[in-house]
């Protein structure tokens, strides 16, 4: 059984090391033809740095490492002169600092090849570098994590401007130099807009919504299948599942990834921890910055209901700059939003948006709850237990009890009178849980307000200042049941007291 590569994004030492490889040359194959330089944004732990590190083997013309890849017989490989710039290597405390990270990359790249740089700046020094490889042959050109510096002072738009104006001129070199390149790769977390970092670059191809390369990094369902079918054997023994149920549980848990709202893939961190410790853990989630996220939903005051309720289109990525841009935008871009479906009007397309998966979906409610709602860690991790504890016992008042007691703990400046201000923490309350809940499910008659698939289906339809009554023939009428026929279904109506500030009345029936 092959090793599993956790952290490894060398793709010399995964195939040396007899480690998993999911094969995507196929994709770089497409990619390296291109003239044009080529920009793709995928969110962090995605495998952008494994690709990079696989074009650097290629254009260093390292052919038997390719052995067994589709790429193998296809491709004359040759070696380039390849200058290899991660952003991950500077440190951005100051603009100095940024200054002069950027330039230790050009000089330190410079050395792997014997030149000297004269030049102590950074855009000048990127200039000689490409000028000086290229005596030998055209140059290659690989930037891994493009933006880091404005993301890491998302919160500070000041210095975030400061920063985006270095990195423009650091890159306009590449636009000035093009007689000199070969290729050129560049990935990020975030889009970049026409007046950003890369306005000298009106020749670039951004493929990151481009369905062609919706999948060229995470796993599909049929490479997770082929690719880890001991890892797969051995865990459902373990875990006392069946293969299929397995199966099924990595999908809601893991997969949902969408980058052109047709497709999906799992977040390969995720799939690789899974496997490594064996059992249902919000890995993705809790390897990224939760302290940064809840500074950043606590300042916007965040909920579900605003990150999913409008459709959003390819223009809305680019229009604005990251920290001034709509947080569904940015949650997009990082990950913690997903396109779940597209409708087309006339020529244009938009997206529909929504968690990707229930690792993300659990997480991300926690830190609302938290931060949103001012409900104290150690409150929201009891709170989890009690509906868990309801659900495995059918006890659908108990939950509804347990929502009661925490939207009375939520400060009164808090609360809204506004129906979908309860929908959205009460889907929040059930998701910080790790319910596979969903909200607004569309059916062919209508939507409902929020669906709970375990072992049971229970559907729930909110009303504010109404009654029980009226919510849950609402579900009757518009039959949001008869999607789920075959299954034990329990439909609940729930009246809000806006005046109270709490639910005040509710019913639940047996389908």
């Amino acid at each position: 059984m092959k090793k599993l590569p956790i952290g490894i994004q060398d793709y010399k030492k995964i195939k040396e090391g007899n480690y998993t490889y999911i094969d995507k040359t196929k994709y770089i194959l497409d990619l390296i033809s291109s003239e044009a330089p080529i920009f793709l944004s995928r969110p962090r732990r995605f495998g952008k740095s494994l690709t990079i590190s696989t074009l650097y083997y290629l254009f260093k013309g390292e052919k038997d490492l390719f052995k067994g890849t589709y790429i193998y017989d296809k491709w004359e490989f040759k070696e380039y002169p390849v200058i290899r710039i991660s952003l991950l290597d500077t440190t951005n405390d100051t603009e100095e600092e940024l200054k002069d990270g950027l330039l230790r990359i050009i000089k330190r790249e410079a050395r792997k090849y014997g030149i000297k740089i004269e030049s102590d700046h950074y855009k000048y020094a990127f200039d000689e570098l490409i000028f000086e490889l290229s005596r030998k042959e055209r140059v290659v050109i690989l930037v891994d994590e493009y933006e880091k510096p404005i993301l890491d002072n998302i919160n500070n738009k000041e210095k975030a401007e400061k920063y985006r104006e270095i990195l423009r001129n650091f890159y306009v070199s590449i636009k000035s130099n093009d007689e000199y390149i070969k290729f050129v790769f560049m990935t990020g977390i975030t889009k970049f807009t026409k007046t950003g970092v890369f306005s000298a670059l009106n020749n670039l191809n951004d493929i990151s919504l481009n369905k062609k390369y919706a999948q060229i990094l995470g796993y599909t369902q049929e490479e997770l299948e082929r690719n880890f079918k001991e890892h797969i054997k051995e865990t459902a023994l373990e875990m006392n599942m069946k293969e299929k149920e397995l199966l099924k549980n990595l999908k809601m848990y893991y997969n949902g990834f969408s980058f052109d709202g047709e497709s999906s893939v799992y977040n390969p961190f995720s799939i690789l921890r899974f496997f490594n410790e064996r059992k249902f853990q919000n890995y993705w989630f809790e390897s990224g910055s939760p302290s940064f996220l809840y500074e950043y939903i606590k300042g916007k005051k965040i909920r579900y209901e605003d990150l999913v309720k409008y459709p959003v289109s390819e223009l809305d990525f680019s229009t604005r700059e990251i920290e001034e841009a709509n947080a569904s935008i940015f949650f997009t871009q990082s990950g913690y939003l997903t396109f779940k479906g597209k409708e087309q009007y006339g020529m244009e397309y938009e997206y529909l948006l929504d968690y990707p998966n229930i690792e993300v979906k659990n997480s991300f409610s926690k830190i609302i709850l938290e931060a949103n709602y001012e409900l104290e860690r150690g409150k929201i991790k009891e709170i989890n237990k009690t509906i868990w504890k309801a659900i495995r016992e059918k006890d659908m008042e108990g939950i509804i009890k347990e929502i009661k007691r925490i939207i009375s703990a939520i400060p009164y400046n808090l609360h809204k009178k506004e129906e979908s201000y309860y929908h959205s923490l009460i889907y929040t309350i059930l998701a910080s849980a790790g319910l596979n809940v969903t909200a607004e499910e569309l059916t062919n008659l209508g939507r409902s307000d929020i669906v709970i698939e375990e072992d049971v289906i229970y559907i729930m339809e909110i009303k504010i200042d109404k009654s029980a009554e009226k919510a849950l023939n609402q579900i009757k009428e518009m039959k949001y049941y008869e999607k789920y026929k075959g299954k034990e279904i329990y439909i609940i109506g729930i009246n809000i007291n806006s005046e109270k500030r709490n639910i005040d009345e509710y019913k639940i029936e047996k389908i």
